[in-house]
């Protein structure tokens, strides 16, 4: 398994369980970094309107930093110019909306905890190449962020 690194400012969320678990099943010659940020409901709306051209507040933006790697071995020499300064390869970052997630964790009546960690994994999902575009591609994400959650014990009552 790929050792990941998370880096976030924000103090009060617990970084070790997604780098424990995230990238369980990667295969990487290195270690890989990706970037949590978290922000309000304007800095979301803004940054979805000037990247993705939607002016609405969403839940979490990902930018992923490696293309084609779902699936697939992660190896340092194919990504000679994505290392950080430690030496990790970047995956990209995360950005996730507190406002929204709030309201989200109320809407499907689980914790905010959950609903963080969620968004968070299903993030870093996408910086590993998943997407939902197509049905079969969903189901491939979904399981892939409720098995890392089962085994961060993060389930749906939590």
């Amino acid at each position: 398994m790929a050792k990941l690194i998370v880096e976030c400012e924000e103090e009060d969320f617990d970084v070790s369980p997604l780098e424990q678990y995230a990238a369980a099943g990667v295969d990487s010659d290195a270690p890989l970094a990706a970037e949590l940020i978290f922000t309000g409901a304007e800095d979301i709306r803004a940054l979805n309107a000037r990247e993705r051209g939607k002016d609405a507040v969403t839940d979490v933006l990902s930018f992923p930093n490696l293309d084609g790697i779902r699936g697939k071995a992660i190896r340092r020499a194919d990504f000679p110019y994505d290392e950080d300064e430690g030496g990790n390869l970047f995956l990209g970052s995360v950005v996730i909306c507190r406002e929204r997630a709030a309201e989200q964790a109320e809407e499907y009546g689980h914790s905010l905890r959950r609903e963080l960690y969620y968004l968070a994994v299903h993030g870093i999902c996408h910086l590993l190449g998943y997407d939902h575009e197509t049905e079969e591609d969903k189901a491939q994400m979904r399981a892939r962020e409720e098995a890392i959650l089962a085994k961060m014990g993060i389930g749906r009552d939590a």
